[in-house]
């Protein structure tokens, strides 16, 4: 009752406290959990395609070592998309899409700053310092600017709330915060390539003691690094308060779409995993800046000069606080993205999706125990048999709830009325890409196997099949499924079909490729990709290969982008607010759905996947019908 009381108030106070405001107020600072989730999805979109850009950049110094970067050609494609992005805003009268416009002119300035730099590309040159701040800023955007925000503050915010039959979020003006936090983290990193020595150059992971004497784009990465966390730990909060408080009546957690036992899970990684690297960074800062040495050892030479500081400190510190938040971050990465798979699943093969229980016990043993497996990522750290065996062991275990899920949504296919929908495509190719990405990983879980593929080629390409043609793929299909919802229109098919079949051959082009590199001994973060190493050799000639699919892929992002914009004006309008005859809540409110979601708080009768129910004159019953 207590609940329900709650969430009658806050949806009361919702509409009550609706206004007409102008621009600033309702796209730039609102409190709307649907303005904020849109903010996430666009500035997200946005560092995708930067942190992609500097890949392509990369993947030219790889394949061609030491030839001249052809740097019009790569500032010409963010140009290319500002101009159209911008004509799409004059002709739709969108000032949000003239502002994305305005953002993707930003970023090709800021590479053709970056190609047309004397220092960093001599001749047209990557110099290797360069070639490091692009892998350090690489990871680092695509992670934790582009495909988390996506997941989780993009589809987290948009969705959840209109799933559970909410009004809004628990807390509107936190989650204000917890964007604009996450804004000032990307602007920061980004504002790190114009300070003296350029970006960070210590990878993705920012390892001690290099990390601590790198140059001041460290000290920039960390900063933003603060941010990013905040807004991350201030987001979590706010979904398990709104989960657990404000479900409509009758909505128990048994008929909780999986969608949002996805991210009631991935709130609580975020918030008990985000802390010690929060500490961990504020102590690296330290060390930079306050002449600590929490993570400097004693005795460190550079240069041929001894290091005067105290000393004392501990790199391998600085590791274990780290990973224990990267390896739950790998989940935070994939449970929405399995969330967003089962919601697709479901509603394109017309049947309630096996093992709904069997998932969510599944995905709440998996949450626990992806605290527990960190240090399988430091088997070469020499920190002894017996601990190696205790994280081989629960790395091994924790692979079991990852293939119930997978094995669950895979059945759900079995009888199915399927519909080949472009989000269906994009569900469908989730399931063996993510696949090729589990058992790719279960030698890197083992020591002995991982001693000879550690830091190699293999690891990039097992960590990239989870995360782009596994997550971000998910990514797709959430986007072209909830778009209708969203804009009241639908995206175009033909375009969307496009989009899928070349990004699903040009991702493989990529990847595949790194597994053959790994096994061969090639190592990841060579500036020359391999080519001073006589055992590389034979596979140098992939280095093109991948470098050609990159840029192959970066082409068939354009269908995506042109129809994403184009269709907010001119595709076709849905002729109902279910287009797909989805059963959960989010489809039971009008499109796009007003401020406070919902004209009265709704009633849930059921679960989440009632279709083909042989008692129902239709092939599926919404939640809220009794």
């Amino acid at each position: 009752m207590q609940q329900s009381a709650t969430t009658e108030r806050r949806h009361v106070e919702s509409v009550r406290h609706e206004e007409h405001a102008g621009f600033w107020r309702t796209y730039v600072f609102s409190i709307d959990h649907k303005v904020i989730g849109l903010q996430y999805m666009m500035s997200a979109l946005v560092f995708l395609f930067f942190g992609f850009s500097l890949m392509m950049l990369m993947r030219w110094q790889l394949a061609y070592p030491g030839k001249s970067i052809p740097g019009e050609v790569f500032v010409l494609l963010p140009a290319v998309i500002s101009a159209a992005t911008l004509v799409i805003a004059l002709i739709s009268k969108r000032k949000l899409i003239g502002l994305v416009g305005l953002t993707f002119a930003g970023l090709a300035a800021l590479v053709w700053y970056l190609v047309s730099d004397e220092v960093l590309f001599p001749d047209g040159v990557m110099v290797p310092e360069l070639y490091n701040s692009f892998g350090a800023m690489h990871g680092t955007i695509m992670v934790f600017l582009g495909v988390v925000p996506l997941a989780v503050g993009g589809f987290g915010n948009y969705v959840v709330p209109l799933q559970v039959g909410a009004p809004d979020m628990a807390f509107p003006r936190l989650n204000m915060m917890s964007y604009w936090a996450y804004f000032i983290g990307g602007v920061v990193m980004l504002a790190s390539f114009f300070v003296p020595g350029g970006a960070a150059n210590s990878g993705w992971t920012s390892y001690p003691p290099l990390a601590d004497i790198a140059t001041t784009g460290q000290t920039v990465w960390l900063l933003g690094m603060v941010f990013l966390i905040t807004s991350s730990l201030l987001g979590s909060i706010n979904f398990i308060v709104t989960i657990v408080q404000l479900r409509a009546n009758g909505l128990t957690y048994m008929r909780l779409p999986f969608f949002v036992w996805a991210q009631f899970i991935t709130a609580f990684l975020l918030l008990l995993a985000f802390p010690p690297l929060e500490a961990a960074a504020v102590l690296q800062l330290m060390d930079r800046l306050a002449g600590t040495s929490f993570f400097l050892p004693s005795g460190l030479v550079i240069s041929g000069q001894a290091l005067e500081v105290s000393g004392g400190g501990s790199p391998l510190l600085w590791q274990h606080l780290f990973w224990f938040l990267a390896h739950p971050e790998v989940y935070v990465l994939v449970l929405p993205a399995m969330g967003i798979i089962a919601e697709v699943i479901a509603n394109n093969t017309r049947k309630p999706l096996w093992g709904y229980k069997s998932m969510v016990y599944a995905v709440i043993f998996l949450g626990f125990m992806s605290f527990i497996v960190w240090a399988h990522h430091m088997f070469m750290t020499g920190m002894g048999t017996v601990i190696s065996t205790f994280f081989q062991t629960t790395t091994m275990i924790i692979s079991i709830p990852s293939v119930i899920i997978l094995t669950a949504l895979m059945i759900s296919l079995w009888g199915g009325s399927i519909r080949f929908t472009v989000p269906m495509l994009f569900a469908l190719a989730f399931l063996p890409m993510f696949g090729i990405g589990g058992l790719t990983g279960l030698p890197l879980g083992l020591a002995p196997t991982d001693i000879h593929l550690h830091d190699t080629y293999y690891v990039i390409g097992h960590f990239h099949y989870v995360v782009a043609p596994g997550s971000i793929f998910a990514l797709f299909a959430g986007l072209y499924y909830w778009y209708p919802k969203v804009t009241g229109r639908l995206m175009n098919d033909t375009l969307g079909r496009i989009h899928f079949w070349g990004s699903f051959f040009a991702m493989n082009g990529i990847f595949f490729p790194m597994l053959i590199q790994g096994l061969a001994g090639v190592s990841r973060r060579l500036w020359d990709g391999g080519a001073e190493y006589a055992h590389a050799q034979d596979t140098l000639y992939l280095n093109e290969v991948m470098s050609i699919s990159a840029w192959v892929l970066a082409v068939f992002q354009l269908p995506f982008i042109f129809n994403f914009f184009w269709s907010i004006r001119k595709g076709k309008k849905v002729e109902s607010d279910n287009p797909w005859d989805a059963t959960t809540l989010e489809w039971q409110t009008p499109t796009p759905p007003p401020h406070g979601n919902f004209a009265m708080v709704p009633q849930v009768y059921r679960g989440p996947y009632e279709y083909s129910d042989p008692k129902s004159p239709k092939d599926y019953v919404p939640q809220n019908v009794a």
